[in-house]
């Protein structure tokens, strides 16, 4: 009994030991031929579902950054009026773009979308007419890369938004980060290359590591677009303010020394700076950053499907996928990491939420002072601080993700933007007692998006309007030229089989 025990077991082993070996060969055999060219790609090719016949996890993953379904503590991948949620950051914005519209950013599928319908890129919206300079395109499409392929980077700067309207077809996508010969990261935007060599460092010295995040870097950061640069008059030309380093303290130093503004405020007169999103500076003081961690460590971590091991290219909210992107570091409860997050985001949050007012009113005070016959002199120095004080601010809001990604660093720059606001008011709060204004100034309800808009002398109906107009008459030519010219000039060769 005991042998036919013994022989029972060993057959039992075997078989399980003959399974195994035969999964593993069946996987082996499943990985060598997983990604089996099936076309060639060559050069810039702006298509993902090209890319995706070589492709197809990565590519199907991709598609997912379509998904509007996840929702944060205060952040969502669906659409979110920001102005109407915060309606104060239209007296901060006023004679900016941002004071019409701001939405939360929806995933990379919907970059052409939302660039196309928001509000702020201006009207009139006929064909080579358009306000906004084409460098607004450069971080919206892979198009970008293959049009400054054909016709320069400074002259792709060169033009309006609306002359690129039919060539920025498809939205952000594999070939912004990917070589197309070896599949390995590579840089696309011109612009980071070029603050690298501003500071004295070559891009091409970085880790594969450090790639994992500067693919993200070259569109994920604070710019302004740089005018009548030396051998470049006439562009809009992207540039990063690093050369003197990445903190909130040095990009401020940077523009002040250029004498640079976005733009002049309408009511307080304050040259401002409108900070974009510098997602990298600020993930770049943080403690993952220290420890070697990646953008695409969490936004973008690896998965298993069959016997493949890659990269999910569902780019979006490591919250919505904590078992993959934080898991394989933290060994906490979801719930625990999730609250940890959300307790950075609130403390923020509350500090900001306070500014953004304080700004406000610091803005319309000034148009008092200046009403009741300040001088430049007088004025000088409470600008200076309103100026400082919101480039911080936008800072640290502008940021996705801030909170999470330096919430100290964070914590400092919005403390500093309150200290000098609360100057620049208590300086104003004396000036505005010398001109014979001694009762509070009178305040426009600064809880009404549309109040506010009216205040600042918007006339939001008709924006919309003309924006409607464009959305149903325009953007369909544009697409429908945009396909005629890829179905001519681009083609797809199939890999010969042997």
């Amino acid at each position: 009994m005991k042998n036919w025990i013994i022989f029972i077991v060993t057959v039992i082993a075997v078989f399980l030991l003959a399974l195994l070996a035969y999964t593993i060969m069946d996987r082996r055999a499943e990985a060598r031929f997983a990604y089996q060219p099936k076309v060639e790609i060559e050069g810039i090719e702006p298509r993902d579902s090209v890319w995706g016949l070589n492709y197809p996890r990565q590519y199907q993953s991709y598609k997912k950054t379509a998904d509007t379904t996840f929702k944060g503590l205060y952040s969502t991948s669906g659409f979110a009026d920001v102005l109407d949620a915060q309606p104060e950051l239209v007296i901060l914005w006023a004679g900016y773009g941002f004071s019409k519209d701001y939405n939360q950013p929806r995933g990379h599928a919907h970059a052409l979308t939302d660039i196309r319908a928001t509000a702020r890129i201006g009207s009139p919206w006929e064909k080579g007419e358009g306000p906004m300079p084409s460098t607004c395109w450069t971080c919206k499409s892979t198009d970008v890369p293959r049009l400054m392929d054909e016709i320069g980077v400074t002259e792709f700067y060169s033009h309006k938004l609306s002359d690129f309207g039919s060539e920025m077809i498809n939205p952000i996508g594999c070939a912004d980060c990917h070589d197309s010969e070896t599949m390995n990261l590579t840089i696309t935007r011109p612009a980071l290359v070029e603050a690298f060599e501003a500071m004295n460092k070559n891009i091409s010295d970085v880790s594969h590591q450090e790639m994992r995040s500067l693919v993200c870097a070259q569109c994920h950061v604070e710019y302004y677009f740089a005018k009548d640069l030396p051998g470049k008059e006439g562009a809009a030309y992207l540039k990063f303010p690093w050369e003197g380093g990445l903190t909130v303290e040095a990009m401020e130093e940077y523009y002040d020394n250029i004498d640079f503004a976005d733009w002049v405020h309408p009511l307080s007169k304050t040259p401002m700076i409108k900070a974009q999103h510098p997602d990298y500076e600020i993930f770049s003081m943080g403690v993952h950053a220290k420890r070697g961690v990646s953008c695409a460590d969490c936004h973008m971590p690896y998965k298993t499907e069959g016997g493949q091991k890659f990269t999910d290219h569902h780019i979006g909210s490591p919250l919505s996928n904590v078992e993959n992107s934080c898991f394989v570091c933290h060994r906490e409860k979801k719930e625990d990491l999730v609250n940890d997050v959300y307790e950075r985001q609130r403390k923020i949050k509350e500090g900001t939420g306070y500014l953004q007012k304080q700004l406000a009113q610091a803005h319309i005070e000034a148009k008092k002072a200046w009403e009741l016959g300040a001088t430049e002199a007088q004025m000088e120095d409470i600008l200076l601080k309103i100026r400082h004080a919101q480039w911080r601010w936008d800072f640290s809001v502008a940021s996705h993700g801030a909170a999470f990604h330096a919430p100290l660093e964070t914590s400092r720059i919005v403390t500093s933007a309150t200290g000098k606001v609360q100057e620049a008011r208590i300086a104003l709060t004396r000036l505005l007692a010398e001109l014979g204004q001694i009762e509070p100034v009178e305040m426009p309800d600064l809880n009404d998006k549309d109040v506010l808009q009216k205040y600042i002398g918007l006339d939001m109906p008709e924006e919309l309007e003309t924006k409607e107009k464009f959305l149903e008459e325009v953007i369909p030519h544009w697409i429908k030229e945009g396909k005629e010219r890829e179905a001519r000039t681009l083609s797809v060769k199939k890999v010969s089989s042997r």
